[in-house]
């Protein structure tokens, strides 16, 4: 009954609240300028070589939490992304002058892929890591990481539209599908859905939509719920490893949505608009302040 009570006002809502949008307050601790300009110096040269550099070495500590990640087996989200940047033989690359771009594709194992990026100006960093998880949990999973961004809960246009053309580019060389499931840490030191609320049928670069783009929007939005609810499972830790359940709730809901969104003018966007307020239920319940207090995993 409930279920059926949450789709019932979830379908009534002829339009999506509109999307949030970039704020720079959202980034704690911005890098000094003059701290960054060595990266400048990198521009063309394989990313292997910024690597080994020791400014950039401790400009990471400055910016990637300490946090143990699962690639495989746990170890520090640091120690994960050098495993797929130390030997890259991709180009750094520098975007209007500002946006840096190191990245690698050879991870040792599980399909690896990460990247680093970072605003010059503006002193912001974000990292991005790409696997494959054999550990039960949706699959493959983008996790986008900065120890500067403190939000309890993210979707994408609230990251620098700078960032999400970069991701975008690097998504495609690197073979990773644009509805891809993605989660974002932070220096809350959660692991937290990085939501897809991009229109795939109105590109923000203005390029062709994809014949298949309402399509990809629901598959977004069930990616999501996928993710959140998995999330919720595993309390957010950012090691997590556990086979996804979907409890009689989750089932029970599904075949409602279903059901409500089989008849009426637009299916697929009745399916998208229930999927995404479910997924917005799932994450306001289990909010940080919700939370009880614990010690943080090191």
């Amino acid at each position: 009954m409930a279920a059926a009570a949450l789709l019932s006002h979830a379908a009534a809502q002829e339009s999506p609240a509109p999307a949030p949008q970039y704020d720079k307050a959202i980034f704690h601790d911005p890098i000094p300028s003059d701290q960054l300009a060595f990266l400048n110096h990198f521009e063309g040269l394989p990313s292997k070589e910024l690597v080994r550099d020791k400014q950039y070495r401790k400009l990471m500590h400055s910016v990637i939490l300490d946090c143990v990640f699962h690639y495989g087996w746990d170890m520090p989200l640091a120690e994960a992304l050098e495993k797929v940047l130390t030997r890259s033989p991709l180009p750094v690359q520098i975007q209007d002058k500002r946006y840096v771009m190191v990245s690698g594709r050879s991870g040792p194992y599980l399909r690896g892929r990460g990247f680093m990026w970072i605003d010059t100006q503006e002193g912001i960093a974000l990292g991005g890591f790409y696997f494959h998880p054999t550990n039960g949990e949706p699959t493959p999973t983008v996790t986008i990481f900065s120890k500067q961004v403190r939000e309890e809960s993210l979707k994408m246009s609230q990251l620098p539209a700078a960032f999400a053309v970069d991701l975008a580019r690097w998504s495609a060389d690197s073979g990773i599908s644009p509805v891809t499931t993605r989660y974002f840490i932070g220096g809350v030191d959660r692991k937290i859905l990085l939501e897809h609320d991009e229109d795939f049928c109105s590109p923000a670069d203005g390029t062709t939509a994809p014949a298949d783009c309402e399509q990809m929007n629901a598959n977004a939005a069930d990616i999501d719920l996928d993710a959140a609810y998995y999330l919720e499972q595993t309390d957010h830790a950012t090691n997590a490893t556990a086979w996804m359940i979907n409890g009689p709730d989750q089932v029970a809901w599904i075949q409602v949505r279903d059901d409500t969104c089989r008849v009426g003018p637009d299916r697929l966007r009745c399916r998208i608009r229930v999927t995404r307020e479910r997924t917005h239920v799932i994450i306001n319940r289990h909010s940080v302040a919700q939370l009880p207090n614990k010690p943080p995993h090191k």
